[in-house]
């Protein structure tokens, strides 16, 4: 889908919101938990629709996953926008970011990524599926954001990250007896092996973990961001 047709579906959207607030979605609401990943600048205000098209503020809250919102795709996009009142004659102007919804999809966390300074949109989404079936209680997440080859090593775990791919990290068994284990993330340079995190991380069924490995504007080293995502069992499992 191009940059353009992308413009001119929200132009359209905007345009047609006000009669299409009564009416009921065709499309599955899609339910989404918001990461903003900026570490070298304040939050920014951002917006999307919610199922009834009022354009509603993200729910962002600084070092943790945002409270769950929902919204209705357009032509299978999620669309963010940097204003309350976004433009429809120029929606350029008044979209964030944008991203391709998988079909399936019915619940994510949205990671969102500040883009280049010399790119537009200023931002960029990445979307983990948040269902317990595709992302089970003790297992992880990892998400590097970055070109260069990363790799983790963890309890019987060694596990290679493609770049800019989401890897999954599968429940760790191997724990002393607190339930830790040691937790060590790797770069590759110049065909060498090179360690920039070391840490012992905690390992529950009763929750998941986001880690983003990114690089700072103006840096070479890989840093580590770590989110826990507390699960609830159903009661019939307490």
């Amino acid at each position: 889908m191009t940059r353009y047709y992308i413009y001119l579906l929200v132009a359209c959207w905007l345009t047609t919101a006000t009669y299409s607030q009564q009416s009921s979605p065709a499309v599955a609401p899609l339910t989404l938990r918001f990461i903003l990943q900026d570490p070298t600048q304040a939050p920014a205000d951002l917006y999307l629709k919610d199922v009834n098209g009022k354009v509603v503020k993200l729910n962002l809250a600084c070092g943790e996953i945002g409270t769950p919102q929902q919204t209705i795709p357009e032509a299978g996009s999620l669309v963010l926008f940097n204003t309350a009142a976004p433009e429809s004659k120029s929606p350029q102007a008044s979209i964030a970011a944008w991203v391709a919804v998988p079909k399936p999809m019915k619940r994510a966390v949205a990671i969102v990524v500040r883009a280049p300074a010399d790119l537009t949109p200023a931002y960029r989404i990445v979307l983990i599926d948040d269902s317990l079936e595709a992302f089970p209680r003790g297992e992880s997440r990892i998400v590097p954001l970055m070109a260069l080859e990363t790799s983790v090593a963890v309890g019987e775990h060694k596990i290679a990250c493609k770049p800019g791919a989401i890897t999954r990290m599968p429940a760790v068994t191997q724990l002393d007896p607190y339930n830790m284990a040691q937790t060590d993330f790797y770069y590759k340079k110049a065909g060498s092996w090179i360690v920039f995190s070391e840490c012992r991380n905690k390992y529950l069924d009763v929750f998941r973990q986001i880690f983003i490995v990114y690089i700072r504007a103006g840096g070479s080293t890989p840093e580590l961001t770590t989110f826990i995502d507390q699960v609830p069992r159903p009661v019939a499992e307490k």
